[in-house]
């Protein structure tokens, strides 16, 4: 039983990060329906980001938070405005391609920055290797960060969407983006600000796994394990993301532990088919039907 809370808060504190970038995904899909295959590399980028807020700058941690958020959403407006807006209205598998594409770029951008490349970095935490001793259970302080820290961050897009004006424009931008217009909200400018809010909680999640996985530019490749999350929660539900993460965290650690070897790496896309078989849409997401 000691074993199983241990790694069932170790699935939990994973499955957050899962969550997180899942997140990145949903947010973007509802307001463009366009599926960013470059969530993971925006992780990572916002994880060197905040490498180097805290070794140049020297930046304590809760300002490397908020400096690689602030950088990272200018970078996902960027690629907004720059790369996806002129090719919307193409083929959505034309979207697709180039955001895959934007993952490959930012990669090979950051393997050519001096100072970061191919190296391997550790991002230095408030948190370190403290433990806690809960009866025969030994937590890490880290893991309960982790799960702390996620929760926050819900909360406060939770209330941002409930009750700020501009939180509120997304909202009626990702449901109706042409009655949105009518009303007077800049859709474009709303769905700039998406993708920078998306770039942003990517850049949280990459200080949050950077612990655990440190930091380097293939770590971005835990989108793969992401994309699955959202799936599973259902593509178009903010909390099925969350849900979805948490989901594919514990059952991945637990696979880990409790089944053969090897299995804890298709864990993931074998729950996808499982939830996908009893209900298609995702555990959250809404069933539409159109008539023909």
């Amino acid at each position: 039983m000691v074993q199983f809370v241990q790694m069932l808060l170790a699935g939990t504190a994973q499955g957050c990060v899962y969550a997180l970038v899942a997140l990145g995904f949903v947010l973007i899909y509802k307001a463009t329906e366009t599926v960013n295959f470059a969530q993971g590399d925006l992780m990572m980028l916002g994880a060197f980001f905040a490498l180097s807020g805290g070794t140049l700058i020297g930046l304590p941690y809760w300002a490397v938070i908020l400096f690689a958020a602030l950088v990272m959403a200018i970078v996902g407006m960027l690629i907004e405005r720059v790369v996806i807006r002129p090719v919307l209205g193409h083929p959505a598998f034309t979207v697709v391609m180039i955001t895959i594409g934007v993952g490959y770029v930012l990669r090979g951008v950051v393997t050519m920055v001096p100072g970061w490349g191919t190296e391997t970095y550790a991002l230095s935490t408030p948190f370190g290797q403290k433990v806690l001793r809960v009866g025969g259970a030994v937590i890490a302080v880290q893991e309960l960060a982790v799960i702390g820290m996620t929760a926050a961050l819900c909360l406060v897009l939770y209330l941002f969407f409930r009750y700020s004006k501009l939180g509120v424009a997304m909202q009626a931008s990702s449901q109706n983006q042409l009655a949105a217009y009518y009303m007077g909200i800049p859709v474009r400018r709303v769905n700039m600000l998406i993708w920078g809010l998306s770039a942003a909680v990517a850049a949280f999640a990459g200080i949050l796994l950077a612990p655990v996985t440190f930091v380097h530019s293939n770590m971005g490749f835990i989108g793969l394990k992401a994309f699955p999350a959202a799936v599973v929660g259902g593509f178009g539900s903010v909390p099925g993301a969350i849900v979805g993460g948490l989901i594919i965290g514990v059952v991945e650690a637990l696979a880990g532990r409790y089944l053969p070897e090897g299995f804890k790496d298709v864990a993931a896309y074998v729950v996808v088919l499982i939830v996908l078989f009893v209900r298609p849409s995702g555990i959250f997401g809404e069933t539409t039907m159109k008539k023909v």
